[in-house]
């Protein structure tokens, strides 16, 4: 028989399992596969029911969000908006080295919309554990540029067939910020302008890449990136919200910065991943 002293101190010990686990997951870089203590704690994480639901108590305590457990990520979480850990636009785009301006947290945002949009053109590819997106900083900058045209567009169309819609205006402007900004302003010595649409969208690859999210390959169209397994949770997870901006523009295809249209085939039935 178990003394309850024993059970005290076993409990303990999974909730403080429990709490490493989570600990975990703030250090993207860091795999199961690289990393003993680690592999060990996902696989009671799939095998052990008990294990699985202190983890996820106690991630609902920090406000966390489990999001997936894999062997090959590990731990993936999101951060609800009340959470400790949650990245506002404002800090993230302070820590990308930028002012956390309005408009440039606006331009930030839509080079994250047009990275997850060009790294998973259809559905099929977030349900796909071995499929791997290939991104670039051109080409990001060109699709989410496509996109402000064909708003622009839209919008001259609707005021001439009749008033505008309410809703409207916020969506069209945010848009209109990003085709405003410079893509490649001069420097004078030929390096990227921080402060050019080129120049964030590099900042915010790079943001990724930091986190886990992507792997840089070569310097290629201004900075070639492929996806991981951990970006593909965090897409999935939010692709009904990002993805469904970009019908409502009726964005179908965009060209990926070599020349190239790559199709964006999503439809408002495939929004629902789950």
């Amino acid at each position: 028989m178990n003394r309850p002293g024993h059970a005290v101190a076993s409990s303990m010990t999974t909730v403080a399992d429990a709490a490493r686990l989570i600990a975990y997951s703030f250090r993207p870089k860091v795999l199961p596969a690289r990393d003993d203590t680690y592999r060990v704690l996902v696989r009671r994480f799939q095998d052990d029911d008990t294990f699985a639901e202190t983890v996820r108590a106690v991630a609902v305590g920090l406000d966390l969000v489990i999001l997936d457990a894999d062997i090959r990520h590990g731990l993936v979480v999101a951060s609800t908006e009340e959470s400790v850990f949650a990245i506002k636009m404002t800090d993230y785009a302070k820590r990308t080295g930028g002012e956390g301006k309005a408009a440039e947290r606006v331009i930030h945002a839509l080079a994250q919309l047009g990275a997850a949009a060009l790294a998973y053109p259809r559905p099929a590819d977030l349900s796909n554990a071995a499929y791997v997106g290939r991104i670039t900083v051109h080409g990001v900058d060109a699709f989410v540029r496509e996109a402000a045209r064909r708003l622009a567009e839209s919008a001259a169309r609707e005021r001439e067939l009749q008033d505008p819609d309410p809703g409207a205006p916020d969506l069209e402007a945010a848009w209109r910020v990003y085709s405003r900004r410079a893509a490649t302003p001069g420097s004078g010595d030929g390096r990227r302008v921080a402060s050019s649409t080129v120049g964030i969208v590099g900042k915010a690859l790079t943001f990724l890449a930091d986190q886990g999210l992507l792997t840089r390959r070569s310097g290629d169209d201004g900075g070639t990136y492929v996806t991981t397994s951990r970006y593909r949770v965090q897409v999935r997870e939010a692709g009904q919200r990002m993805f469904s901006e970009l019908l409502a523009l009726g964005i179908t295809s965009v060209t990926d910065g070599t020349g190239t249209l790559t199709r964006i085939e999503w439809s408002t039935e495939d929004l629902d991943l789950r």
